[in-house]
């Protein structure tokens, strides 16, 4: 625009300027405007071709696409076809197919990411970044952060979204600039910059989206065609190019943006809170917890610090610190999701269905408890009166998690999650079930009958009760916590 009305400004100065120099020249070289008027022209069309060039941009980006072929691609997930024309990347959608993504070969930790793209109007579409395909995540389905491609008129392009776990993190429901900023049935711009737990997105230059989260730090990049309907059209595409990386230098050529960060950790995100779910922690402070035998929360053996709880060091004995925390409230079916960080040869657990009033001896309250452990280090992970029932994940001394369970490192951040409802119980680990049983069958009785908790009449069966983080004498972390109560008997 600004261009356009200095193209004007010249082309009227110029026109008079010739007009008045047919009729008055003799004049204007006694009052020097005949030279003024040159320079004046000189000036602006210096200006204007200033205007016009484009700033070199020196940084040192890696083409993701050579043009011709897409070597250093792979398809995964559905059946939807890619091919190249033009010098781009088309990708098509097709019925009876899921999500098609069009992943890199090389994964990505911290990037600038930039492409060009045009959908059609019809379509869903994304760019995925940090993302992952593992066998024992159902079944290779590829998950983590998507930029979304959204040209309905909900409009929430630049929004990101997690694709395959937790849904909506980022949407751009209130950023109407950015809603503004995408085009449709034209071609659109993305900027994504992914560094340490930052991801920010633009959407032709308008900042879209500005995220804190941990979740993933690495995977590969993807270009998806959504599934379709089979009452929409087959054979649409979307169309992208210049797709480039820049993975140097990255605090030199990162943008700063002026929205405010979303922030993930110990809050619910827009679908959680849909789906009704309740953080159990709050993140700061001590409020709807105590310690399991007193009637406030433990004055030694936990300490907050950054969004973190965690249990400290007291030589590895049960309960003998700052005790075992509960949550005051108590809970019939349920689910619920705790990220638990563990130190070398740590032992903790979280238990539900507890009874305070069971166990006031020494050692931890009494209920049924998904094992949180070192198995390469603790030696209880050899343990237990049915073998492997006491390593990370299981029904502590009744029910051995799966082998393959997906456990990360020391240090890393795992995700514990317990569903329990109409007595059918799963634990899960990182996305992926380890194990299931039914509370009070028969079998389930027999277990308990053959455990170190047959002395507990009606052990791990009453209809309600607290849920507790142990203190074992190690350090232990926890963050993230999130409950989601479910109606008896509900569909």
């Amino acid at each position: 625009m600004l261009l356009k009305k200095l193209s004007i400004v010249v082309y009227r100065i110029q026109t008079i300027f010739n007009q008045y120099t047919k009729t008055n020249y003799l004049h204007m070289r006694r009052i020097g405007f005949f030279f003024i008027g040159k320079y004046m022209l000189l000036f602006l069309g210096v200006f204007l071709t200033g205007c016009t060039e484009t700033k070199k941009d020196n940084a040192p980006w890696e083409s993701l696409f050579d043009g011709e072929t897409l070597k250093g691609w792979e398809r995964m997930g559905g059946e939807a076809p890619y091919s190249i024309r033009n010098g781009a990347i088309v990708g098509t959608t097709t019925h009876n197919t899921a999500n098609t993504f069009l992943t890199t070969t090389k994964m990505y930790d911290d990037f600038i990411f930039e492409v060009t793209f045009k959908v059609d109007t019809t379509m869903n579409s994304g760019v995925q970044i940090r993302s992952n395909s593992f066998e024992y995540y159902r079944d290779g389905r590829v998950h983590g952060y998507q930029v979304e491609i959204d040209p309905s008129d909900r409009a929430w392009s630049g929004g990101i979204y997690d694709e395959s776990r937790r849904g909506w993190l980022n949407p751009i429901s209130e950023n109407t600039q950015a809603q503004k900023a995408f085009k449709k049935n034209e071609w659109n711009h993305y900027r994504i910059e992914a560094i340490g737990d930052t991801i920010k997105t633009w959407v032709n230059d308008v900042p879209a989206s500005h995220l804190i989260d941990d979740k993933t730090a690495s995977g590969f990049i993807a270009l998806q065609v959504h599934s379709i309907k089979e009452d929409m059209q087959e054979g649409t595409e979307i169309i992208w190019k210049d797709i480039k990386i820049l993975t140097d230098s990255l605090s030199k050529y990162s943008r700063k943006t002026p929205l405010e960060p979303i922030i993930t950790r110990n809050r619910l995100t827009i679908d959680e809170k849909k789906n009704g779910w309740q953080l159990l922690w709050d993140g700061e402070t001590t409020n709807g917890w105590r310690g399991a035998r007193l009637d406030e929360f433990p004055d030694k053996g936990w300490k907050i610090e950054e969004g973190v709880l965690m249990v400290l060091s007291s030589g590895g004995e049960e309960s003998a610190a700052g005790g075992d925390i509960v949550t005051r409230d108590v809970y019939g079916d349920f689910e619920l999701k705790v990220d638990f960080k563990l130190t070398e040869g740590a032992n903790s657990g979280i238990k539900y269905y507890v009874d305070t009033d069971i166990n006031k001896g020494p050692g931890s309250s009494i209920g049924l408890e998904y094992q949180i452990l070192d198995d390469q280090r603790h030696p209880d992970a050899k343990k237990g009166n049915h073998e492997g029932s006491r390593t990370v994940a299981s029904l502590y001394d009744l029910i051995k998690a799966d082998i393959n369970k997906p456990i990360k490192s020391i240090g890393d951040w795992n995700t514990a999650h317990i569903i329990s409802k109409d007595n059918h119980v799963e634990h899960w680990l990182n996305g992926t079930k380890v194990l299931e049983y039914e509370r009070k069958s028969d079998t389930y009785r027999k277990l308990v009958s053959e455990s170190k908790y047959v002395k507990w009449p009606n052990f791990g069966e009453a209809e309600k009760g607290h849920i507790l983080l142990q203190d074992h004498g190690d350090h232990v972390s926890f963050r993230n916590i999130k409950i989601k109560p479910i109606a008896t008997n509900s569909l």
